[in-house]
């Protein structure tokens, strides 16, 4: 199958170099500057430099070309340049994955509905989700991602396609649980790095992850979603993954939380996106506007818009009354 996949960060050029393995592919960089050096050294010097790109990946900077003979997108861009890359492939009447997990920070708009509003309700569209680090995918480590679309033969068909013996693929029709567990965790992740930071222990992260499932799996169910989605790779998987990992972006950014530094300044340092900053207010308002109580996110909220101390937002959660784990 010729693929393009459009966004060369460092999750757009990991699904290159794992699907080349059975697949040709074109990476698309909208960067100038990268596309060259993608051509010219066949290294993401920016995100993976470890990485070669394989004979198969024909990295370019020519949109028009990229999409040519496709007969898959993939869209790997950021959360907020996942509208604009929908805009631009409206006329190529080919499947669309996207592999972005968060919500449109303006409006609180999961992706599906901005794919349903840019290319239509008939276009047949899907998520590529699930706990998965793009250096380890990369790398060619054991790795389980669903797709889920709003056609169950699509997301059957096209998880075969991609499916191989390093990166194994599930299929699911639930596309609003998979949203809303790749977009939340992000939020969750941010905790628990103010969490490890503050060096609260295992115990605490361990009920901090729990707790976090349960406000993901409300806001899920509340949205559209199945509570068995969050129990599988792209609720509970890729929150452990996120929430646990030292690759994780998100983690690092409530690590360095803890530790005093201002968002600006975290954000400059870190040098790559953390979609956990930019959904947390959209997780914070889809949460009061349907009714459902997800005080972490709160805590989370206040910590980085709310001039809160990292130390005094545990202590608020620390400090609710006892209730029903339901």
């Amino acid at each position: 199958m010729n693929i393009a996949i459009l966004g060369a960060g460092a999750w757009g050029t990991a699904l290159a170099v794992s699907l080349s393995s059975s697949h040709r592919l074109a990476l698309w960089a909208r960067d100038p500057e990268l596309a060259r050096t993608l051509v010219g050294e066949r290294l993401n010097s920016r995100y993976l430099p470890e990485i070669e790109l394989p004979p198969a990946v024909e990295p370019t900077g020519d949109f028009a070309h990229a999409v040519a003979d496709a007969a898959l997108l993939i869209v790997a861009t950021p959360m907020s340049g996942l509208r604009e890359t929908l805009r631009r492939v409206k006329s190529i009447d080919v499947p669309v994955v996207w592999a972005c997990k968060g919500f449109e920070a303006d409006s609180a708009t999961l992706p599906h509905r901005m794919a349903a509003a840019e290319l239509g309700a008939a276009r047949v569209c899907g998520v590529l989700s699930g706990p998965s680090f793009a250096q380890e995918v990369a790398r060619g480590q054991p790795t389980a991602l669903t797709l889920a679309s709003s056609d169950a033969i699509f997301a059957r068909e096209t998880a075969r396609a991609l499916h191989h013996s390093r990166l194994r693929i599930y299929y699911s029709t639930d596309v609003v649980g998979v949203e809303v567990g790749g977009a939340v965790k992000n939020v969750m992740a941010i905790a628990t790095g103010i969490c490890d930071g503050l060096n609260l222990g295992l115990n605490a992260r361990a009920a901090l992850i729990t707790r976090g499932l349960a406000e993901i799996t409300r806001l899920g169910m509340r949205l559209g979603g199945a509570a068995e989605t969050f129990m599988g790779l792209t609720g509970a998987g890729d929150l452990i993954l996120t929430c646990t990992g030292d690759l994780s972006r998100n983690r690092r950014v409530g690590l360095m939380l803890a530790g005093g530094k201002s968002l600006d300044h975290i954000l400059v340092e870190l040098g790559h996106v953390a979609e956990g900053v930019h959904s947390a207010r959209a997780v914070q308002r889809l949460a009061r506007e349907t009714g459902v109580d997800m005080p972490i996110t709160d805590g989370v909220c206040s910590v980085l818009f709310g001039g809160v101390s990292a130390r005094d937002a545990v202590g608020q959660l620390l400090s609710r009354d006892p209730r029903s784990e339901s």
